[in-house]
């Protein structure tokens, strides 16, 4: 699993004109899968991003996590995040994962953010849709599970 992580003041998610997910301060996560991803890739990487200390303390240092503000998460389906630009100028979406099995471990990843008592907004899996954010910083970081295995 790939996620772009950006650490945010608001962001929100339309789809077909009408907003599906919205949160205040936190973070947004673009998140990808891949065909050889799993529920414990999907777990991992819950608590790895639930954990970043990217947000400041009262120091000013990035000490505090996500879960120490009470900040919120929204997550975005994000398949192109395995798009593969090495060839030509069209990317390869050969490593991304399918609907089929995306789709689930989207769900668990979510799941695992929820079950650590973050709450969490959705876009719509599959859907067009249109992301907006303020990243707060900017605080920007790429969070990859084959790094970690």
């Amino acid at each position: 699993m790939r996620a772009v992580v950006q650490r945010v003041s608001r962001a929100s998610v339309e789809v077909e004109e009408a907003t599906v997910g919205a949160i205040g301060p936190g973070l947004m996560v673009l998140l990808g899968v891949s065909r050889d991803d799993g529920p414990k890739e999907a777990a991992w990487l819950a608590g790895k991003i639930a954990g970043l200390r990217i947000f400041p303390d009262n120091q000013d240092k990035l000490n505090l996590s996500v879960m120490d503000t009470g900040g919120e998460v929204l997550v975005v389906s994000q398949f192109t995040l395995w798009g593969d630009c090495a060839k030509g100028r069209r990317p390869s979406f050969g490593r991304a994962a399918g609907g089929e099995k995306a789709e689930p471990l989207y769900l668990v990843f979510v799941d695992e953010l929820k079950k650590l008592g973050l709450n969490v907004a959705t876009g719509s899996f599959g859907a067009m849709m249109e992301v907006s954010l303020v990243n707060s910083g900017p605080v920007t970081l790429l969070v990859d599970t084959e790094k970690a295995f």
